[in-house]
């Protein structure tokens, strides 16, 4: 193929390109592993001063922001998986298959609460269903995540002192 018919196709692939970048601009889920599905939107207050708390691990603290997010936006997968997170690290398990049950409802492929809830699982003995959870962030990962990496190597570390 000469140079010559290459033209057009470079023109149409400039063409392309230049049409993507004027799409509007996606936010990452922001909630440990979203799936890169919603358009930015303003950020609530109550979710960044939950995250704050989730850093400073103050789980009592996280868990009535997050509630007041869901509150107010039902279809926060991001804030279910966050009020998972916190309610696991409370030790309630059953509040926190609930949220996270919740968050993947709203968003099937959200990575972060596969991962948390197979951590779930692990804490809670049930091997089979954070496997099952692990089959499905490989699914999701095409060429890897770090979710599912994290979750393997908790199942890794699981079995490990399952063997010792």
């Amino acid at each position: 193929m000469s140079a010559r018919h290459l033209i057009p196709f470079f023109a149409a692939a400039l063409m392309v390109a230049a049409g993507l970048a004027s799409l509007p601009t996606r936010a990452m889920g922001a909630g440990g592993g979203g799936s890169d599905t919603t358009l930015s939107k303003p950020v609530d207050p109550d979710f960044t001063e939950g995250r704050k708390a989730i850093d400073r691990k103050d789980w009592a603290a996280a868990i009535p922001l997050f509630q007041k997010v869901v509150e107010k936006d039902p279809n926060n997968a991001d804030a279910y998986n966050w009020l998972g997170y916190a309610w696991r690290n409370q030790g309630n398990y059953e509040e926190s298959f609930a949220n996270y049950n919740k968050a993947l409802l709203i968003d099937p492929k959200h990575r972060g609460a596969h991962e948390y809830i197979g951590e779930a699982y692990l804490k809670t003995g049930n091997l089979a269903k954070a496997e099952e959870f692990l089959k499905r962030l490989d699914s999701l990962c095409t060429f890897g995540c770090a979710e599912y990496t994290e979750l393997k190597n908790k199942i890794a570390a699981y079995k490990a002192g399952k063997a010792s």
